[in-house]
């Protein structure tokens, strides 16, 4: 009896063994991964963080591996972004200001993930874990507004008086701008090959101009009228307050808060496929 019941063991610890060998030989190399959700924007249109406009955005990326709590992340991301002073009923300047602008923002970078608990896919037990992540990137902006129907791009307007004489120290804002994302998210492995995640992602900027309201109103005759005598889009879109009433846009009143950088978020779910290899078995 003593003899069969230590055979028993033995074969319990070497099929125990295998298993272990045979996981121990499988290396998560990294994931691939997509994501869908929604972005924000916070700015000079919207000082309260407010989710008054929620847009569409969405990821792709892949996640190299460096352990089972680190990571290296490398993303591209796309954001539709808008706001509109129609929902700053709290201030009554803002609401009078009547601004508002859409933008689709094009964005890579650069990020560094650290897992809060070891993270091991097809291991029932380091299936889940929160994480932070952080780094830098560039993104893609282009600023516009609807003017009687008409989509209309900002930035080669020059709203705030970019690139003119009378106020040299604003320069025409580009395109492109860095920046810096911060954030955090949960992952669950629902086996060896394919997870499921959540990630709130924020970005700081070096940009004042995602929404085209930085500084303060300007002379109208930087806007000459268009070669018909009708009043120029860059006039009528630099201070639409006439809309609603009286303008309001005298020469130097503030426009927006040139101290404060515009900033964006997303909300995304995430779904992922492991990269797997296999070590080379070794002689025992």
């Amino acid at each position: 009896m003593k003899k069969i019941i230590a055979v028993l063991i033995a074969g319990i610890v070497l099929m125990n063994t295998g298993n272990l060998r045979a996981q121990e030989s499988v290396v998560q190399e990294g994931e691939f991964g997509i994501g869908v959700g929604a972005g924000h924007y916070f700015g000079d249109l919207n000082t309260r963080a407010r989710l008054n406009r929620v847009k569409m955005a969405g990821t792709i990326f892949f996640r190299k591996n460096l352990g089972n709590y680190i990571a290296v992340r490398v993303g591209a991301s796309f954001a539709q972004l808008g706001y509109s002073d129609r929902y700053n009923t709290h201030n009554k300047y803002m609401f009078s200001r009547n601004l508002s602008f859409n933008t689709k923002v094009w964005e890579l970078t650069l990020q560094g993930d650290f897992n809060f608990f070891r993270f091991m896919p097809g291991e029932p037990q380091y299936s889940f874990t929160p994480y932070i992540t952080f780094g830098a990137g560039v993104f893609n902006y282009d600023p516009y507004a609807y003017l009687r129907g008409e989509k209309i791009f900002l930035r080669p307007l020059n709203t705030e008086g970019q690139g003119s004489t009378l106020y040299p120290d604003r320069k025409p804002y580009k395109s492109m701008a860095l920046c810096f994302p911060i954030g955090g998210g949960i992952k669950y492995a629902l086996n060896d090959r394919i997870n499921i995640g959540f990630e709130v992602l924020h970005r700081i900027t070096n940009t004042d101009y995602i929404d085209d309201v930085s500084t303060t109103y300007v002379e109208s005759s930087l806007f000459p009228a268009n070669p018909d005598g009708s009043t120029s889009n860059g006039l009528l879109l630099s201070d639409r307050s006439y809309e609603l009433g009286t303008p309001i846009g005298i020469p130097g009143r503030q426009r927006g808060n040139s101290k404060q950088k515009d900033q964006y978020v997303t909300a995304m779910l995430h779904l992922t496929f492991n990269l797997q290899s296999y070590k080379c078995p070794t002689a025992n």
